[in-house]
C-alpha cells in the first residue's frame, strides 16, 4: 500500500484543481492530486486539447492544452504530487481529525482537508440512438476530438447543437475537406456569437448545415462510409462521410463520491458561497462538481472558488496561525 501525507488532497487534476494548487501554495500548503485520467488537465486534456478557449482573463484565445501546460508551469514552484490513473473510492475522517482518501489501487492519502475538483465526475459520452453506431466506433465514429489535424481534407459530420459542436464546427471548417453540422432542432443551445459564426460559414458554403434532422443509421464495409438522416417529416437522406463525431455532451456520474455523506443536488455537491465548503467541515467542492444559487459552470468561476477555498482551508492546516493575506504583487511576495 502506498501512503502519502499532505496538507490538502485534491480529487481531480483538471484546470480548477491545478489552479487550487497555486492558491494553496501561496499560503504555504502542500497539495496532492488524484485523478482517474492518466495525465493532468481533466477534460481539457482528454477531450479537446486543441480546442480554443475564449473566456480566460488575459487570453483572447488559448488552446485547452496550452492552458493546462501554463497551469502546470505556474504550480511547479509548489512541488505538488500526483496519483494519476486511479479512481478515489473511499473517504473517512480519522480520530485525530485528519482525513484518509483511498483509491481503488490502495493508495492512501492522509490530509488535513479534502478538495473535490472532479469536474463532471466520472463521465461517458451521450450517444445518438442510431443503428450500427457501436459497430463503427473507432472505425469512423469518435466522441471527442484530440487532434484536429487527423481530419484534414476528410469528409466530417459533426452532430449536436451545443457549444462544443458549434466551436468545433468553427475550428474545423478551414481544416477538413467537407464539413456537415447536423442538429435535431432549428434552435442552438450555444453562445449567440458562435451560432452566428456557424450561420455565416453555412451562408458562405464553408459548411453544410442540416437542421431538424436525426442520425438514424450508419453504413460501411469495415469502416464508416455513409450516414442516414431522418428529418421531422420522416424524409430520409444519405451523406457519404469518412468521420462522424457526435457531440451530445457527457453523462456525468459522481461515482463513489455520491456515498461520502455530502449534500447533493442531482449530480452536484451543495456548497456555501463564502468558501465553497460542503456540509462536512474541512471538505470543499470547487468547479463544475459543485452547485449553489447563481452557479455558472465556467473555468474562470472555478478559479475564483479555488482562491476562496484556500483561505478557509488554511484554518484547518494551520489552526494556530492567523492568516495575513497579501497580494502577490506587493511586499516582495513572489511565488516563483
Amino acid at each position: 500500500m502506498n501512503q502519502i501525507t499532505t496538507d490538502i488532497c485534491i480529487v481531480g487534476a483538471g484546470p480548477v484543481g491545478l489552479f487550487a494548487v497555486f492558491e494553496a501554495g501561496l499560503l504555504k500548503m502542500r497539495c496532492h492530486l488524484i485523478d482517474y485520467l492518466p495525465q493532468p488537465g481533466g477534460q481539457l486534456t482528454e477531450i479537446y486539447p486543441k480546442k480554443p478557449i475564449y473566456d480566460i482573463p488575459g487570453y483572447p484565445s488559448v488552446l485547452a492544452g496550452e492552458l493546462v501546460d501554463n497551469l502546470m508551469e505556474q504550480i511547479k514552484p509548489f512541488n505538488p504530487t500526483f496519483t494519476l490513473g486511479q479512481r478515489v473510492e473511499t473517504f473517512e475522517k480519522l480520530p485525530n481529525g485528519d482525513f484518509k482518501v483511498t483509491t481503488g489501487e490502495n493508495t492512501e492519502v492522509i490530509c488535513k482537508t479534502v478538495v473535490i475538483a472532479a469536474g463532471l465526475g466520472c463521465f461517458e459520452p451521450r450517444k445518438p440512438a442510431a443503428k450500427n453506431l457501436e459497430t463503427f466506433e473507432g472505425k469512423g465514429v469518435s466522441y471527442m476530438i484530440l487532434d484536429p489535424e487527423k481530419y484534414r481534407n476528410r469528409r466530417v459530420i459533426l452532430a449536436g447543437g451545443g457549444d462544443s459542436a458549434l466551436d468545433w464546427a468553427i475550428h474545423l471548417a478551414p481544416i477538413v475537406g467537407e464539413l456537415t453540422l447536423v442538429h435535431r432542432s432549428e434552435e442552438f443551445r450555444g453562445a449567440p456569437d458562435s451560432v452566428q459564426k456557424v450561420y455565416d460559414l453555412a451562408s458562405s458554403g464553408k459548411i453544410r448545415l442540416i437542421l431538424n434532422s436525426n442520425i438514424t443509421e450508419l453504413r460501411g464495409n469495415g469502416v464508416l462510409k455513409e450516414v442516414e438522416l431522418m428529418d421531422k417529416e420522416k424524409n430520409a437522406s444519405v451523406i457519404e462521410t469518412d468521420d462522424l463525431i457526435p457531440l451530445f455532451g457527457l453523462s456525468p456520474k459522481l461515482g463513489p463520491i455520491a456515498d461520502w455523506g455530502l449534500n447533493l443536488d442531482k449530480n452536484a455537491i451543495v456548497v456555501n458561497t463564502e468558501n465553497f465548503e460542503t456540509n462536512i467541515p474541512g471538505v470543499f467542492a470547487i468547479g463544475d462538481i459543485n452547485t449553489y444559487p447563481g452557479k455558472l459552470k465556467l473555468i474562470l468561476c472555478g478559479f475564483h472558488e479555488g482562491a476562496l477555498m484556500a483561505q478557509k482551508a488554511h484554518e484547518y492546516v494551520y489552526p494556530d496561525q492567523k492568516l495575513s493575506f497579501k497580494y502577490t504583487t506587493v511586499n516582495g511576495i513572489n511565488p516563483f
